[in-house]
């Protein structure tokens, strides 16, 4: 009698018939916190004028200038300004870096759509460079990307995992280019015995709902200039209203924004970066004991989070998956038998942002601006199929994502994934030829 195990997909039992829970981080903690901002009456304080009278200031109220100081502390003493989204965050941070018509920034494809929008929004062009087999950019490719219109580097550290900064900033120091960390995904980790975000000229993180810690929205920039966190401040707040009674000479880039943050978002996000060491501690043992027991599944990479005197804290959980090394089973249908076990695997993450129509036709404002306008004439960046083939195969083959590494999930729930993993592996191992069902 065949021990060979009956797929879910092919009609057996499944591993794993409970549910998913959601992550939910917020508690009676953030609802006290909401309810001393409410007894006060404001829920903004926020003025965009340069002399306002208190108690309303130029830089917000006392909950976000409390929470930028909180950051502060957790962010090595960097300058930080609160805003409404991380989003809004990297646009503010190519405004504020100067940057624009004329000049390119190098971005990564295998990221969120803002991290590359961003310098299009003041009429810088992006160029994509390739990604590592991890998903973060490839020190070797920015510098093959570089020209003489070359001014910044947005790196992310996707997953949570730090990119290579030591190369990245080798870079940038060599051919004097800024660098914009995105650590929206990225809270608490480190490298080279730093904190994320405080690397680079401007880092950013993020509050959105999805993220390990979140207020609904929300957003920091961070920064160890005081020149330029005083530009975010004014790209933040209608910065165009306050530069003449500030006197500000450089004014580039400083037609204001609202991206303020309420005292409200300020307040629950308070009560998160409390909470984020033990969040973050909670993510590192989920992936201590999923990767234990991963590991011995030649065709499946689990991720490294060290590299060198790194630290990683896993937005998600990563995985690579080696078809050559299961059969030839293509992705899909290795996914699909796994999900068909209870598990919630997904696929590629996101596809190349290049192949997007925004730069497939090379048009985000009237007149195909900025790429038709006379300063970006000579800048011929590569969209095409193509140009960045790690991206490529990691969303068309490799890649495979699972969020289920927060709480309120427990070691558990790993071992389910696990014995999912291994039940799909040994179906497909014990048959030849014929698929799954999947």
């Amino acid at each position: 009698m065949s021990d060979t195990p009956t797929l879910a997909i092919n009609g057996g039992d499944p591993v794993r018939s409970k549910p998913w829970l959601d992550n939910f981080t917020t508690g009676d903690e953030e609802k006290h916190a909401v309810a001393q901002v409410l007894d006060t009456g404001y829920l903004s304080m926020f003025e965009g004028s340069f002399h306002p009278d208190p108690p309303f200031r130029f830089d917000g109220g006392p909950a976000v200038r409390r929470l930028e100081d909180l950051a502060s502390d957790l962010l090595d003493g960097a300058r930080v300004v609160a805003v409404n989204s991380a989003t809004s965050g990297l646009y503010m941070a190519i405004g504020a870096l100067g940057i624009g018509f004329g000049d390119e920034v190098i971005v990564s494809p295998y990221t969120m759509s803002a991290c590359a929008v961003a310098p299009l929004i003041y009429g810088a062009i992006p160029v994509f460079a390739d990604v590592e087999p991890g998903g973060s950019l490839s020190a070797a490719s920015i510098r093959s990307r570089l020209t003489p219109r070359s001014r910044a580097i947005l790196v992310v550290h996707q997953f949570g995992i730090p990119a290579d900064m030591n190369g990245i900033m080798a870079i940038a120091a060599e051919h004097g280019l800024k660098v914009i960390e995105d650590c929206a995904q990225a809270w608490g980790a480190a490298h080279g015995g730093r904190p994320v975000g405080t690397i680079g000229d401007i880092g950013v993180f993020s509050f959105n709902v999805n993220k390990t810690i979140q207020a609904g929205e929300g957003g920091l920039c961070v920064t160890r200039d005081a020149e330029l966190a005083y530009r975010l401040q004014l790209i933040r707040n209608h910065g165009e209203a306050v530069v003449g009674p500030a006197g500000v000479g450089d004014i580039t880039n400083l037609l204001g924004h609202n991206t303020r943050m309420t005292e409200v978002t300020a307040a629950i996000a308070i009560e998160q970066l409390k909470k984020l060491p033990a969040l973050n501690r909670h993510r590192l043992e989920l992936v201590e004991r999923l990767s234990a027991g991963l590991s011995r599944f030649d065709f499946l990479v689990p991720p490294d989070g060290c590299r060198g005197s790194g630290r990683a804290t896993f937005y998600v959980y990563p995985l690579r998956y080696r078809a050559e090394l299961l059969g030839g089973r293509p992705r899909s249908e290795f996914v699909a038998a796994v999900n068909a076990e209870g598990i919630r695997f997904y696929q590629g993450y996101v596809r190349p942002l290049y192949s997007q129509p925004l730069y497939q036709k090379r048009q985000a404002f009237k007149h195909g601006y900025p790429w038709t306008a006379p300063e970006n004439r000579d800048s011929a960046p590569d969209y095409s199929p193509g140009c960045c083939p790690t991206a490529e195969r990691l969303y068309d083959r490799e890649m495979i994502i699972n969020e289920h590494i927060r709480p309120p999930h427990g070691p558990d729930d790993m071992d389910d994934i696990i014995a999912a993993v291994a039940k799909v592996a040994k179906a497909m191992t014990s048959t030849s030829g014929g698929g799954t069902g999947a």
